[in-house]
This record gives structure tokens, sequence and C-alpha cells, in this order.
């Protein structure tokens, strides 16, 4: 057991209208958010998101209400978090990619109440999507929302009211928005925040005001976030990462993030140019595209000195070999990241792949899952998690279902520690593969492929009628380079690899043709399916 002290900043507000409150005095004109051509400052947020806070006290809402929020990356996704935040309501925030069926079901099952919204997104129109999941109701939706009559529709019996515009509720007085923000206590829910589903179906996970802010203070004390910083971080904000790990923790910090919903590399370059930022954070392949735009070349981008979006970084900030920084550990249950090092210095190759150690205020264990011991050094086991800014659960799930009777949290990550306390991750329990009757870690098939062609491979289990499941491969080959072919690397994997653990189906695949999550994870399931038909 691995224990770590609780010390984010004593005087730091536990709640998000206390903490807004102390950032628009402190750093009214400061950029909190620019998004392309959008800046909202600390005050234009406090403002903004003031009137939207008005117009859902207007109908209603209020201590508990669950206020969806559809709206991609920007200040209105920014200005409607806050004002749900401030009454004390609990933010719903939904994945601008989902299909129509995924909407519905996350509507259905979050028990939207009222529900604020883009009109559409790039190539989604929301308002049909909206319309579909509603069962065909007409959606007026309009910035007086308190006006139109409230739908009752039998898809979605918890909804409400939809907006489509940001809506006022001037009639609604000072002191009652000023009450209802004095309400609102560290324990109260926050946000939900699903999963991404790469290999399960979303689950909702509850965080609360007061655990969630300490823990992004604590975070941002080890990453030295403060509020001199600027942080570029293409990670959508419907997700842990980009909700806590940038979003709020910039609103922790003082701090300024930056995003961008272009399309167009040389636009989003412009845009880093622009603004300089000193960090940056999220997962390399959602910034390859700025990498490869002809124009990267002879762009200014000297301003970002610490981060791991090392494409995109001058050249001598970026490591020589990546293996060697320690790597972070991030879960929706944990808030963001979990396992982490404030050593951003190259390791030695003893700990190539670490995962560095817990952050404040976790508890971890690696526990063999057969036996519940600890396991040792060395020895592969599952990771179990237990703290204060843990999860409050899952909604919708019995406490039960979720934890151990003792509070542990079983993640289903494997992990190994070594002599000095440092994790590395060896998958997922479910990606263990199961071939005739013997075991497989997709991670040690990748691992040799790796070290025998120096490319990146993901290794699944796909079913077969004989062998229960069979080793299956899918190889990045980057433009220009020569692939392999699938019989000669079998035997040169013969020579590292037992018989078993050697993928009978290979597939050589560019960058773009491997299925990924915005969220910059595989799609497990996709990846899987690509495989079995191939």
């Amino acid at each position: 057991m691995i224990s770590a002290t609780v010390h984010a900043a004593d005087d730091l507000p536990l709640t998000v209208p206390a903490l807004l409150r102390r950032r628009a005095g402190e750093r009214a004109g400061h950029p909190l958010l620019v998004c392309d051509d959008e800046t909202l400052t600390y005050a234009d947020a406090d403002r903004r998101s003031a009137s939207l806070a008005r117009g859902l006290l207007a109908v209603g809402a209020g201590q508990g209400t669950h206020v969806g929020i559809l709206h991609p990356n920007g200040a209105e996704f920014v200005v409607s978090w806050l004002a749900a935040a401030r009454i004390g309501a609990v933010s719903f925030p939904l994945s601008t990619f989902s299909t129509d069926a995924e909407l519905r079901s996350l509507l259905r099952g979050a028990d939207i109440e009222v529900l604020l919204s883009a009109t559409s997104y790039r190539s989604r129109d929301f308002v049909a999507a909206l319309r579909e999941a509603a069962g065909g109701l007409e959606l007026a939706g309009g910035p007086e929302l308190a006006r139109e009559p409230p739908l009752f529709a039998p898809a979605l019996p918890a909804l409400r009211r939809v907006s489509f515009d940001v809506p006022g509720g001037s009639r609604v007085p000072d002191g009652i928005l000023a009450a209802a923000e004095e309400a609102v206590t560290p324990a109260d829910r926050m946000v939900v925040i699903h999963t991404s589903g790469s290999s399960s179906e979303p689950k909702g996970v509850i965080h609360c005001h007061g655990p969630l802010i300490r823990h992004m203070a604590n975070l941002n004390e080890i990453r030295r976030y403060t509020r001199g910083e600027v942080l570029f971080a293409p990670s959508p904000f419907f997700w842990i990462g980009g909700f806590a790990f940038v979003l709020l923790a910039t609103v922790v910090a003082g701090a300024t993030a930056v995003c961008s919903n272009e399309r167009e590399p040389a636009r989003v370059l412009d845009l880093l140019e622009r603004t300089r930022p000193t960090m940056t954070n999220g997962f390399a392949p959602a910034v390859a595209s700025l990498a490869r735009d002809p124009t990267f070349p002879g762009r200014d981008l000297s301003s970002m000195r610490r981060g791991n979006l090392y494409p995109i970084m001058p050249p001598d900030t970026r490591p020589a070999d990546p293996g060697l920084r320690h790597n972070m550990l991030g879960m929706t249950e944990a808030g963001s990241t979990v396992l982490l090092s404030e050593d951003e210095s190259q390791q030695p190759e003893s700990r190539r792949g670490s995962f560095g150690k817990p952050a404040p205020g976790f508890e971890v264990r690696v526990v063999d899952p057969g036996t519940g011991r600890d396991c040792p050094p060395g020895e592969p086991g599952e990771l179990w998690l237990r703290g204060p800014f843990l999860m409050e659960g899952y909604y919708g799930r019995e406490r039960g279902e979720t934890f151990e009777p003792d509070g542990w949290y079983r993640t289903g990550d494997l992990f190994t520690t070594d002599a000095d306390g440092f994790h590395y991750f060896g998958g997922r329990r479910g990606e263990m593969i199961k071939t005739a009757g013997a075991n497989v870690s997709p991670r040690e098939v990748e691992a040799a492929i790796l070290e025998l062609t120096g490319l990146t491979a993901h290794v699944v289990g796909i079913d077969d009628e004989t062998r229960g499941q069979v080793v299956a491969a899918m190889i990045r080959v980057p433009s220009g380079q020569d692939r392999p072919g699938a019989d000669e690397l079998r035997a040169r994997l013969r020579t590292r690899l037992s018989a078993y653990k050697v993928p009978r189906r290979i597939v050589f695949a560019a960058d773009a043709e491997v299925p990924m999550m915005s969220s910059g994870k595989v799609d497990l399931r996709a990846l899987k399916a690509r495989l079995s038909d191939a």
C-alpha cells in the first residue's frame, strides 16, 4: 500500500461559485480561454454565466438539477458549466461525437432535465438529432427559455427544457442568485462525466465540487501549472482530461487555456503563434497533422517549453527517447490523473515505461486478482484505488456494485511496481487473450513487434471456433516506410515469443486507418471488428 498526503492550499475556495468569484476579482481582464477567434476573460465568464444562471433559475433549475451540455470546446461550454455549477445544478457534458442513438441513450440514462445545446457542430445537426431523440417532439428552445412551455416526451421522461441559445433571466433578482451560490457546498455534485466507452458502454462518473477542486490544485502544484502559464490542450471538454485536467485546472490556477475547433492545421498553427502557449498536454496523435503541415517548419512555437505534445514542441524540448520520460495514468473515475511524476527529466533505462507514483490523496495497491494479496515488486496485478478524490460512484449504480466493502475501487488495469515504488502499465484485465487455454498479454506481443520492427502495434484477441480466441495485430506503418511481410514477421517473432503468442492474423495499416476515438485512445471494439473481418 502506498499513501499520499492531501496538501492542496488551505485557503482554496472549494466550490465553483466561490472559486469563480475569487478569480473574477483577481484576474478580471485575464483570458480564461482562447478558442480560435474567441477570447473569454474571467470577468466575461463571471458576467455571462451569471446571466445564464438566472435563466436556469427562472425555469425552476437549482440544487441538484441535471443540466446537459452539448457544446464543442469553447466559451459556450465554459459558460454553460459555470452557470449550472454556481446554482448547485449538476452538469452532464455530452459528447458532440455521439450518434443519434447514443445521444438518446445518454439523455435518458442521465435523466437530463434541462439541455443547453449548440444547434450544430461540423456536420452534425443537433436540432434534428434532439428532435429525433425526443420522439419527434417540436423543440422551440429560444433564448427566452422561461416563456416556452415545458417538454413532455415519453422517450425522454425527465427532459423539460432545451435551449439552443444562451437564455437570460434578467427578472431573477441578484439576491436569489447570490443565495443559490451560497447554498452550494463542497460535498455537492458538480459534474457527471461519461467514460469514453472504448471497450464497454459509457458509464456516468460522479464528481463533487470540493474533492475535484482539491485534486486539480494538487496536480497543478506537481506540474507547476500557475497563473502565468498558457496551456494548449486539444482535449474535448466533455471527457475528464479536457474537463478537469484542462478546464477546471485552469480556473483553479487562474491561468489561460487555448483550444481550437479548426480543421485546417495552418489555422491552428496561426492560433499557437498568436497565443504563445507555454505548456502542452494531450495525446500526440491529436497534433500529428500540425507537424505534417507544409508551413510547420517556418513556425515560431518556441514558447512551448513543457508538456507532452512532442511533435509540435521545439526540438530542444523533445526527449531523445520518449519511453524514458514518465507517463501519466488518467481515468475518469479518478478525476483525471492518478499516477504521475514531477520529474520531467530523462529516466534511466530501468524505468522505461514508468507511470510515476500516486497523486496526493490516493492510496494505491497492486493486487493479485485471484488471492486478494498485495503483489511484491515485479509481479503483475490489478491496480486498486482509494481516497477522498476518487469518484462518488457511477450514476444509477449502487455503491456496492462499484466499490469493495472497505472502499477500494478495482480499476481493471494491470500494473507492476519496482523497488522504488514506480508503476508500470501491463494492459487491461479484460484485454488478456485466452487462446487454447493459454493467457497472452497484448502488451508483451506489442513490445516484441516494436523491438523487431520499430513499428507500433495494437494487439487484441478475436473469437475463434476452435481456440476460443486467437492473437491478432494491427500494425501502423508510416507513409513511405517499407512494411515487412506477415509471414516473415511471424518467423522473427517466434524467436522472441512462444508460438501461441505469435499473431495468427496481421493487418498493416496507415495511421489514419487505425480506429481511434477522439480521446486519443484506440477504439478496441472497432479494432476487433476490423481484424475479425480481415
